[in-house]
């Protein structure tokens, strides 16, 4: 299951989701703090194949923890390459054009 909130602007919708399990956590490393807040990605939870339609979806997408990334990456949005880690915690951003 994935924590998601679907901000919708316009034309365009931003993706917020992470593995449900990460809610609650900061992420530190030096001066950057990466917090998986409530208000920033708990809007509700989502099972495997609503994550795959939200990803389809949306032009942008913000993206924390290794099942989440894995389904993006599986599904051909977004890549390897552009996966970072804070903590051993993997995050990813996307933007579709």
């Amino acid at each position: 299951m994935f924590s998601a909130r679907l901000v919708n602007h316009g034309n365009t919708s931003m993706l917020n989701i992470c593995d449900t399990e990460l809610l609650g956590r900061a992420l530190n490393k030096g001066n950057f703090t990466l917090a998986i807040s409530d208000d920033y990605y708990a809007e509700k939870i989502v099972e495997k194949e609503e994550a795959k339609a939200l990803l389809k979806s949306s032009n942008s997408i913000n993206m924390i923890g290794k099942e989440i990334i894995s389904l993006s990456v599986n599904m051909g949005i977004g890549s390897e390459d552009g996966i970072k880690e804070i903590n051993g915690i993997p995050f990813l951003i996307v933007f579709k054009m």
